[in-house]
C-alpha cells in the first residue's frame, strides 16, 4: 500500500510466487451473450488485505458470471505484482495506494503498465488507538504527547521502548522513518498480517490494554471499533518525497486501478469492466465484512452484494 515499499523481492520471486498462488479459478467460463470478443483469460492479482480482496470478489465474480472470463487469480504482494505487468502474468491490480516509484518505473520507464482511473475508494492510513485508551488519556491523540507515555506501551517485543504495532511488513508504510524523524522512544513492530492487527486492537479494547499502531481506511472492522487517530504533523505535498526524511502524516489517496499494457490493448471485456469499476468504501466495507467477519467465500460474499446491487453492476457493464 505507499509511496515508499521496503524491496519485497525480485524477479525470480516473482515467478514462484505466480506458480505457488497462480490456478484460483472462479466459476465457469460461459460464451458472451453479445456475441462479442471472448474474454478468454485474466489474471487478477490479489493483494493481502481483506478490502482489496473485496475488489477482486466482485470484479471476478462479474467477470466470470458476466463476461464468460476464466478468472484466476493471484494472490501476491503489491510490489510483485508490479512485476507481473510485464511478464503477462498479471492483468490487473484493482488497488493501488500511491506508489508514484513503480508508476515512474512501470508506467513511464518500461511502459508495461497503465493507469486506468480510481476505484471510487478513499484511502486513509495513519497511527490509532482503541477508543477506550483514546477516552481515558485524550492527551495521547497528539504524537506530541507520544514520548510521555512510551512506558505505558512498552513489550517484550519493543527493547525497552514503546511499541508502534504495524501489520504485514509489504504495506505501504512510513513508521520506522516516521519514529526515528520525530524522535519518537518507539519501535516498530510487525504483527504480521492484516488479521492479526485487528485482532491485537479488538483484545486492547476488550481488556483494556494500551496499543498504539498502524492502520487504516477503507476498513470493514471500523463498523465493529471505532478507532482513534492520532494527529501526527500535517502532511504537506512533498513532505514524503524522500522516504527517509519523512516527518509528516501520510496523505489522503484516492485509490486508483492498474492494468498491463497488453492487457489494456487486447480488446478483451475484462479490460473494460476494471476500467468501468468504481465503488464507495462503504461498499467495499460491506463486502469485506461479509469475508473476514461472516466467513463467507469470496465467491459467495460477491454474488450476495451484486444480486443487491445490480444497477451499479450493469453500469461497470455499459448497460
Amino acid at each position: 500500500m505507499t509511496n515508499k515499499l521496503r524491496s519485497v523481492g525480485v524477479l525470480s520471486a516473482l515467478a514462484l510466487a505466480l506458480t505457488a498462488c497462480g490456478g484460483a479459478k472462479v466459476g465457469e467460463a460461459e460464451k458472451p451473450a453479445d456475441g462479442g470478443k471472448e474474454c478468454g483469460t485474466f489474471n487478477l492479482a490479489v493483494n493481502p488485505w481483506v478490502g482489496y480482496e473485496a475488489n477482486a470478489a466482485v470484479v471476478a465474480y462479474v467477470a466470470t458470471k458476466d463476461l464468460g472470463c476464466t478468472v484466476t487469480k493471484k494472490n501476491l504482494k503489491e510490489e510483485i505484482s508490479w512485476q507481473g505487468f510485464g511478464t503477462g502474468e498479471v492483468d490487473a491490480v484493482l488497488e493501488n495506494w500511491g506508489h508514484e516509484d513503480l508508476k515512474k518505473k512501470y508506467v513511464e520507464q518500461q511502459k508495461v503498465a497503465v493507469v486506468v482511473g480510481p476505484s471510487g475508494n478513499k484511502g486513509v492510513i495513519g497511527w490509532y488507538l482503541p477508543p477506550w485508551l483514546a477516552a481515558e488519556k485524550p492527551e495521547l491523540k497528539d504524537w506530541n504527547n507520544l514520548n510521555k507515555f512510551a512506558s505505558l506501551f512498552k513489550t517484550s517485543e519493543s527493547g525497552g521502548k514503546g511499541q508502534l504495532l504495524d501489520g504485514d511488513p509489504s504495506f505501504v508504510t512510513n513508521d520506522e522513518a516516521l519514529v526515528k524523524n520525530l524522535r519518537l522512544d518507539y519501535k516498530v513492530v510487525y504483527a504480521g498480517s492484516e488479521t492479526a492487527l485487528i485482532q491485537a486492537f479488538r483484545d486492547a479494547e476488550k481488556n483494556k490494554k494500551p496499543v498504539i499502531g498502524y492502520f487504516y481506511e477503507p476498513q470493514w472492522f471500523f463498523n465493529e471499533l471505532k478507532l482513534v487517530k492520532v494527529d501526527l504533523p500535517a502532511y504537506k505535498t512533498g513532505c514524503d518525497a524522500d522516504p527517509a526524511k519523512v516527518a509528516c502524516d501520510y496523505p489522503a489517496y484516492d485509490l486508483d486501478k492498474i492494468v498491463s499494457k497488453k492487457f489494456a490493448d487486447s480488446g478483451s471485456p475484462a479490460y473494460d469492466l476494471v476500467k468501468n469499476f468504481s465503488w464507495t468504501n462503504d461498499d467495499q466495507n460491506v463486502v469485506a465484512k461479509y469475508i473476514a467477519e461472516d466467513k463467507m467465500t469470496p465467491d459467495a460474499a460477491a454474488e450476495k452484494w451484486v444480486n443487491e446491487n445490480r444497477s451499479k453492476v450493469d453500469a461497470w457493464l455499459g448497460k
